[in-house]
């Protein structure tokens, strides 16, 4: 499983981890990944992070905590 994320940061060049043919897709503005207690399930529940492939893979990512970790390290750059 490959996965590319994205932190957006305004006025200036986005934060990105991941292959540019990643399996999964992942984007969430970097006001909300810096949010204290920042759970990428539930803003993807929320619909404020935004992830595209094959819902199997992204749930999976979700649970096992990828995405988190991944986006943790994005915004601590």
């Amino acid at each position: 499983m490959t996965i590319r994320c994205t932190v957006e940061v305004p006025r200036a060049d986005d934060r990105t981890e991941g292959p540019d043919d990643a399996a999964v897709t992942v984007t969430v503005p970097l006001k909300v990944a810096a949010e204290q207690g920042f759970s990428a399930t539930v803003e993807y529940m929320r619909g404020r992070l935004k992830a595209k492939g094959h819902t199997g893979t992204i749930l999976d990512a979700l649970a096992d905590g990828t995405i988190d970790e991944m986006v943790l390290r994005l915004v601590a750059d």
